[in-house]
């Protein structure tokens, strides 16, 4: 996995040699590989949670959340440029994200703690992407894979959540100013919110928290659509404002 993500090659699964291969064992092949990574000078700066909504979980076949860090590497400023040379096959989500301003260490995190201990939104946009050949995943493989996660970009404007509902916010994603999806905050777990206290409730059973400044995104809220060059992606974002992307070659 190490090597696929450095040479943008695609392997074949690994639940095809390990059909045992377990969520588990996915996130222990997910820990080594943030080791080696960050051992190389990276930082983890936030979470993604993947598989939030129902069709991201029909489109690659799951019925649970996974989750991967957030590395430095990967983010890129509102409007950048990004070329599909540095990817295998991937795929743009629009998202919802949030800045903590509070540490959260569950278990027992509700989504009330949640919501106070976040900072604000963020109008954010995720290119997942799979080392795995063809998307031809299963849990374990997109697991390890760091649930999918190939980059993101979010908007510089965050906005306090503090006088409305994040479920209730609406997006539409338009491809080369043509309107191609849209969704709702409530797409996430039914609530974006809940997205952020279930990651802190699943990650303090290791002992691990969330820490103020860190980026949280929490899933797609629509299908995942493919990145061609000459693309440009904008998200518009009721409350939160737009993000926007370029695709070169």
């Amino acid at each position: 996995m190490y090597v696929a993500r450095r040479n943008h090659t695609p392997i074949e699964p690994f639940t095809d040699v390990h059909r045992s291969l377990t969520m588990a064992d996915g996130y222990r092949i997910q820990q080594e590989l943030v080791k080696l990574l960050l051992a190389e000078g990276d930082r983890v700066i936030g979470h993604k949670v993947g598989a939030t909504s129902k069709a991201m979980q029909d489109l690659i076949g799951l019925d649970t959340p996974d989750y991967g860090p957030v590395l430095a590497s990967t983010v890129f400023r509102d409007g950048a440029e990004v070329s599909v040379g540095n990817f295998i096959s991937p795929k743009l989500e629009a998202e919802i994200g949030f800045v903590l301003g509070e540490r959260l260490l569950g278990p027992g995190i509700t989504p009330e703690h949640a919501r106070r201990a976040i900072s604000g939104a963020v109008a954010s946009m995720e290119i997942v992407d799979s080392r795995i050949r063809d998307w031809r995943i299963r849990l374990a493989d997109t697991v390890a894979d760091l649930a999918s996660n190939g980059a993101m970009v979010a908007s510089e404007n965050v906005v306090a959540v503090t006088d409305f509902d994040p479920r209730l916010i609406g997006m539409v994603l338009s491809r080369n100013g043509e309107p191609i999806d849209a969704g709702v905050g409530a797409a996430a777990l039914g609530d974006p919110v809940a997205v952020v206290a279930w990651l802190a409730n699943v990650l303090g059973g290791d002992g691990v928290a969330l820490e103020p400044g860190h980026l949280i995104l929490t899933g797609a809220l629509h299908a995942a659509v493919p990145m061609l060059p000459g693309d440009h992606f904008l998200a518009e974002f009721d409350r939160l404002g737009e993000v926007r992307i370029s695709v070169c070659d």
